[in-house]
């Protein structure tokens, strides 16, 4: 598979990589032998970035991840882990002495001295231009904890100041068919800066994916039955804050759109590894099924001038007005 600079570092991504939020918790359960089989498909399939949050089942997540690399020692696979949401979300919390408790956990969790990459996982707004919050970022990089940082975002506003900071590797954000704003300043600002593109939320929670209808029940331990309204963390995370009944809507007109051998979570992945900037996608899986077809987008041919167009005129018309003026 394709890899890609992860902005200013050396760091390298293949273009789909693998969200492991769902290895964690708030996706309905996944065993612990069918995470590690996830990951195999992925890894199998050329992905070399995997993204993780200390927060993800409380740590299950990241010591997924390391059980699977240690009886793997020759696979190369960058780990991005995230920090922050595991304390009450006030600046205050955001210093120096948090910051090296936290990475000591992932590190155990983890299994690692030095970890990849690390991001503050969605902080409040003003952690992202406070001056002591960057010096101490740029601490645990000089205490070789953390070999570079970058930043987990809501709002686009909140991406381009991050990516104002001189030492920012990257910016995760929520970036699919059904949320294009990112599109008009971001991803054109990080470029320009040499900031990566982590694109979180591909299939806006598996609408993308065209495989629910109006009556699908999810479980009561999944995300996209208890927070459709935000009421447990950002609206937007689950299924891109698009009301629901106009994202199956929407996303069987967008299903009817793939080119032939694509399916319409290919269309979606590939929708956004064809946008300029976009480091890596990286769309989550719970069996390796879906791990290797998310993959495969990789190598499918880049979509058209024509089924970019028609996917733009259906955002403009279904989508734009539910989430461009929030995020």
């Amino acid at each position: 598979m394709d890899e890609r600079v992860i902005g200013r570092s050396q760091q390298q991504a293949s273009v789909v990589g693998l969200g492991t939020w769902q290895l964690g918790a708030d996706w309905g359960d996944v065993d612990d032998k069918e995470a590690l089989a996830v990951l195999e498909a992925a890894a199998e399939s050329g992905v070399t970035f995997f993204d993780t949050a200390d927060v993800y089942g409380d740590g299950r997540s990241e010591q997924t991840i390391a059980t699977f690399l240690a009886g793997r020692p020759d696979l190369h696979v960058l780990v991005a882990t995230k920090m922050g949401r595991r304390v009450d979300q006030i600046p205050e919390n955001y210093v120096l002495d948090n910051f090296r408790a936290w990475n000591d956990r992932s590190r155990r969790n983890l299994g690692v001295d030095r970890i990849d990459l690390v991001q503050l996982h969605c902080p409040p707004t003003p952690v992202y231009s406070s001056d002591e919050v960057f010096d101490a970022l740029d601490t645990l990089v000089a205490e070789e904890r953390i070999a570079r940082y970058g930043v987990s975002v809501e709002t686009c506003a909140e991406a381009l100041t991050a990516i104002a900071r001189p030492n920012v590797t990257s910016v995760q954000i929520i970036l699919n068919a059904f949320r294009m704003k990112p599109l008009l300043k971001v991803l054109p600002a990080a470029q320009e800066a040499g900031v990566g593109i982590i694109a979180r939320v591909p299939l806006a929670s598996g609408l993308l994916s065209g495989k629910y209808t109006k009556d699908t029940v999810f479980p009561e331990n999944d995300h996209r039955t208890y927070n459709r309204h935000g009421e447990a963390f950002d609206q937007g995370e689950t299924f891109s804050g698009v009301d629901y009944t106009t994202g199956v809507e929407a996303a069987a007109e967008f299903s009817a759109l793939a080119p032939e051998g694509y399916t319409p979570a290919q269309l979606a992945l590939r929708w956004i590894i064809d946008q300029p900037g976009v480091t890596t996608v990286i769309p989550g899986a719970r069996s390796p099924e879906q791990a290797r077809a998310n993959a495969a987008a990789a190598g499918l041919p880049a979509l058209s001038e024509t089924t970019l167009s028609v996917i733009r005129d259906l955002y403009d018309r279904r989508i734009k007005d539910q989430v461009e003026g929030r995020w």
